[in-house]
């Protein structure tokens, strides 16, 4: 192609299923060196990563019609991953409609849970690490910072954050009518970074007061049970002292699960007539799947918390059609803008 090429290929939770995320998913180490590669790309003039329990996507500016295959390669050999299989899954959008579905990922409209804050915050650290790399440049700068722009505005002006959205509070709505009551249930939340501090801190407001926190970090685990007034418990100890608590909420990033069936079975030995919920909110899952057919066991993984979060979703659909019709016009606007940028690059 004589001129650059806007592009976003990727795999969302719209058409790849949970089990096919976890394969997907990049970690820190695996992002760092993904990144590497992608720069070693000749064609490829500007990328952006962005990797999230329900999606991963890249957005890019290719100087050649070849530079979008590249990318998939790249990723693909990363995670192991047969390309074929991954065409089945795949996203890939070009020019004005990539623009539009960033607008719309950023302002929480492609979301599971739609109008989840969350993505607002992802899409920014995605850039933010982009810019960091030196991987951003006239075309991306300019949509992503429109896009942060669109999403404020539609939050601002329309009711789509009504409601139970976040993955924080529809947990604690699901522990709520499984005890009822969170006074007394004693929960534990293993793995501390924004997704488990929220929902530590959503539980402890809809009153869990016997609240303790637990990371792969000690450090990080000790700081944020004195910011709650909480109890901070080894990573080590999380099997071994599982039948201690009530409510078990899980996202620590880790590789592989962290909580296995046997320590569930262990656990329920000792405390058979209370049950046990698992509220799984990590990729890769961090509890063992099996757990569930123990008795007396709840557990909830992302997919299970969104289709619970749907039922909001239909209350709301004039404001999904106001919300589409504000990013829609943000979109165009922004398109006529970075048009001349590809077709005259300088």
């Amino acid at each position: 192609m004589s001129a650059l090429g806007l592009f976003l290929i990727g795999a969302t939770h719209h058409t790849a299923p949970l089990a096919i995320r976890e394969k997907l998913a990049l970690g820190a180490e695996g992002e760092a060196e993904l990144g590497a590669d992608l720069a070693g790309l000749r064609d490829l003039r500007e990328f952006t990563m962005l990797n999230t329990c329900n999606r991963v996507e890249f957005y890019a500016v290719a100087g050649s019609a070849a530079t979008a295959a590249q990318v998939q390669a790249a990723f693909c050999a990363r995670q192991r991953f047969d390309q074929a299989e991954f065409e089945k899954f795949r996203l890939n959008l070009h020019g004005r409609e990539a623009v539009r579905h960033l607008l719309e990922v950023a302002a929480g409209l492609d979301s599971q849970m739609l109008g989840e804050t969350e993505i607002f915050g992802q899409v920014k650290a995605a850039y933010a690490a982009a810019q960091a790399r030196g991987a951003t440049g006239p075309v991306l700068n300019r949509v992503f910072q429109k896009a942060f722009q669109a999403a404020k505005h539609v939050r601002t002006h329309t009711a789509i954050n009504a409601g139970q959205v976040s993955v924080a509070s529809v947990a604690v709505e699901l522990a709520l009518s499984i005890f009822g009551d969170l006074k007394s249930a004693r929960v534990l939340v293993l793995g501390t970074g924004e997704i488990g501090e929220k929902t530590a801190r959503a539980f402890q407001s809809r009153g869990a007061a016997a609240l303790t926190v637990s990371n792969r970090s000690g450090e990080r685990a000790l700081a944020l049970a004195s910011e709650l007034a909480a109890s901070a418990l080894p990573f080590e100890l999380r099997e071994s002292r599982l039948a201690e608590f009530d409510v078990v909420v899980c996202s620590t990033g880790a590789p592989e699960a962290v909580l296995s069936y046997a320590a569930a079975e262990a656990a329920m030995k000792r405390r058979p007539n209370r049950p046990l919920f698992f509220i799984d909110l990590a990729l890769p899952r961090d509890v063992d799947p099996a757990v569930a057919g123990l008795d007396n066991v709840f557990r909830y993984d992302l997919d299970d918390l969104a289709r619970i979060a749907e039922r909001n979703r239909a209350a709301r659909a004039a404001e999904i059609s106001r919300c589409r019709a504000l990013i829609g016009d943000r979109a165009e606007a922004l398109w006529r803008q970075i048009e001349p940028l590809l077709a005259h690059p300088r």
